[in-house]
């Protein structure tokens, strides 16, 4: 039986109705580095009250997915972080040196995004709350996470590593026009921004003094290109895919990587494409389908174990072999 998140749904409609509701701890991190979506949240956080740490990668990391340097030294930086949030010669983890982001709050790590999130878990929360935080915000990313490119995106990383430390966590998917490596102030971060507040505000109206996840469930929150009369849709990573991922021999005949200033490489790669087969009636709910016209919401388990029914098929399909 799949469990529908519906009754949330209307909670998040209303949620500029509900009382101004408890200040909460949040690490905030990304897969992206220094941006103008985290600026964005991070503002929008703080203005509703919340205490957040910011730590990020120093650049984009996207498509690591869980990926960890496992007993590498973080050496000083040998050239700037992305949009100059720390300097050639800063060390590999620490606070931001950019004008604008020296308030103590903002943080960055060259590595990867679990790395980044780690040091906001580990090293900054328990340096300013001595404890775990009661959120884990991942994103806004620079472009959508649905269907099976999930497995390897960062952004996703992120929430499943701090929901199997049993921490809430959300994953949070913009549009890649969001982008702005100028003047970090993309007009849509700022929409994108106050809609993940709302979402936060509706959560808490219905937790009240406990958890704002069940333990063991995380979320996946995509929003689409055009945000004006988006609503809140429940969705579900499902089957259909938004994006063709494969391996190619050689990207310079690659008509996608060609398209992105490749066709001169002519060297094997990964490339990657938009799906744009229908989608059946059953994939309805699919996110890679609701995220093209609203705002998916979607529940994810944490990490890899099965549902009761599958775990059962197991012990009976191998109940002679376990018994030995």
């Amino acid at each position: 039986m799949r469990v529908r998140l519906l009754p949330l749904l209307p909670f998040v409609l209303l949620a500029g109705l509900a009382q101004p509701a408890s200040a909460l701890n949040i690490v905030l991190s990304n897969d992206d580095g220094l941006t103008s979506n985290v600026k964005a949240l991070y503002e929008a956080l703080k203005a509703k009250g919340h205490d957040v740490i910011v730590s990020v990668p120093c650049t984009g990391q996207s498509g690591m997915g869980g990926a960890v340097k496992f007993l590498t030294p973080l050496t000083p930086l040998t050239a700037p972080c992305l949009n100059g949030a720390a300097a050639a010669g800063a060390p590999g983890a620490g606070p931001m040196s950019k004008a604008g982001f020296t308030n103590g709050d903002y943080h960055y790590v060259n590595g990867t995004p679990i790395m980044a999130l780690l040091y906001g878990l580990d090293v900054q929360a328990q340096a300013r709350w001595g404890k775990a935080p009661d959120l884990v915000l991942s994103g806004p990313n620079e472009g959508q996470n649905v269907g099976h490119i999930v497995n390897s995106s960062g952004t996703i990383g992120n929430a499943q590593n701090a929901a199997s430390r049993g921490i809430p966590s959300i994953a949070l998917s913009a549009d890649a026009d969001t982008t702005d490596n100028v003047n970090l102030a993309a007009p849509k971060s700022a929409t994108v921004a106050k809609l993940s507040v709302d979402l936060i505000a509706a959560l808490q109206a219905k937790a009240g003094t406990g958890p704002l996840l069940p333990a063991g469930l995380a979320l996946n929150v995509n929003f689409p290109q055009v945000l004006d009369g988006a609503k809140w849709k429940f969705a579900r990573i499902g089957s259909y895919n938004a994006y063709k991922v494969k391996f190619v021999k050689d990207l310079g005949a690659d008509p996608v990587a060609a398209s992105y200033g490749l066709s001169q490489v002519h060297l094997p790669g990964v490339t990657l494409e938009m799906n744009t087969a229908p989608a059946t009636e059953a994939q309805a709910e699919d996110e890679s389908i609701v995220y093209k016209k609203d705002i998916a919401v979607t529940a994810m388990q944490v990490a890899y174990d099965h549902r009761a029914a599958g775990q059962q098929w197991l012990r009976l399909r191998l109940r002679d072999l376990l018994s030995q």
